[in-house]
């Protein structure tokens, strides 16, 4: 019994970082709509994103997934990559591969 209510715990704490994941990148690339005054929604958007990576991440993962957050929103035209889903998928796809 417990550790059918662990799985669920993990389970929904899964598909929320899923869900979340996927409204964050949608976020960071929403400032792709307004040219020019969304390299400057980066700059605002950039470290917000980087801590929220990190919140939701533990550990190494979500130390080094922020840092790259932060990188791939601060710098020019590389809005496209969906860092929080990639570190999702990291996360709960490959690193559960590795096990």
């Amino acid at each position: 019994m417990i550790l059918q209510s662990n799985a669920l715990i993990n389970l929904s704490h899964k598909q929320r970082n899923l869900f979340l994941g996927i409204l964050f990148d949608l976020i960071g690339m929403l400032t792709y709509l307004v040219p020019f005054l969304g390299e400057f929604a980066d700059t605002i958007w950039a470290p917000v994103g980087g801590i929220m990576l990190s919140y939701m991440y533990k550990g190494t993962i979500g130390k080094v997934g922020g840092i790259i957050e932060f990188l791939e929103e601060i710098l020019p035209f590389s809005d496209f990559i969906p860092t929080f889903t990639l570190t999702w998928i990291y996360t709960y796809v490959i690193k559960n591969q590795e096990k």
